[in-house]
């Protein structure tokens, strides 16, 4: 679980300039809230290092080209984006 300052790091850190992109982080983020572990915390900051492009893709399922040992997480924002 994250601290409260974590959290409000990874929140500011998911604000995209790309729509799609922000609308999935932001679902998952009001949905998890600081409930991340510290590997799913990692690995998210890995995906969203990516340009929005790029993460775009692997989260639309057209791209598994994403960091290693980032599986957990793009299946989690693939579930996320399909899942209202």
């Amino acid at each position: 679980m994250l601290t409260d300052l974590e959290f409000s790091k990874l929140r500011w850190r998911c604000r995209r300039g790309f729509l799609e992109n922000d609308i999935i982080l932001t679902r998952l983020l009001d949905r998890r809230g600081a409930n991340f572990t510290a590997e799913e915390h990692e690995q998210l900051l890995a995906l969203i290092s990516l340009d929005d492009n790029d993460l775009w893709e692997i989260i639309a399922g057209r791209s598994d080209d994403f960091p290693q040992g980032c599986n957990g997480m793009v299946e989690t924002l693939r579930q996320t984006r399909v899942n209202h």
